[in-house]
């Protein structure tokens, strides 16, 4: 699982695939705090490798699965790179961008709509961003998955 990869890194732990053709064509996991660039979400990461996978940025009739409801960033490359199905597991109540904060994706006058399911494996998706930070915060230097 993606996420479980960013978790090891001590990386907020929020992975995503992109699927294609049931093909997962694209993967990514946090690498904000080891890349140093806030652009490095598991989404976009994704989303990139995608498009390398295809040879274009038009990734219609893909879905995105992520761990975490994107935030506006990501769901901005979702609308722009046509992706058209957006599933994740536990919503953003901080920066959620697919209907929790915000509502990025049902913007009136796009060129096509996006379909946003919610809930998938929520407990477990909840449960390894709370077990991070729950270590984080008490200063725990093994940030391990247990």
């Amino acid at each position: 699982m993606e996420a479980e990869k960013a978790y090891r890194k001590k990386e907020i732990p929020v992975g995503a695939v992109i699927v294609f053709e049931n093909k997962v064509i694209g993967r990514g996991h946090n690498l904000i705090e080891s890349l140093q660039d806030p652009t490095a979400h598991a989404e976009m990461i994704a989303i990139t490798a995608a498009a390398n996978y295809l040879g274009t940025w038009r990734l219609e009739d893909a879905a995105l699965y992520a761990t975490l409801e994107p935030c506006p960033m990501c769901a901005g490359a979702v609308v722009n790179s046509r992706i058209s199905r957006v599933v994740f597991g536990t919503q953003d109540s901080r920066i959620g961008a697919c209907g929790t904060v915000t509502d990025v994706l049902s913007g009136n006058g796009f060129n096509h709509k996006i379909e946003v399911i919610s809930g998938i494996l929520q407990q477990k998706c909840e449960w390894i961003i709370k077990d991070f930070f729950k270590k984080l915060r008490s200063g725990s230097a093994d940030v391990n998955l247990e």
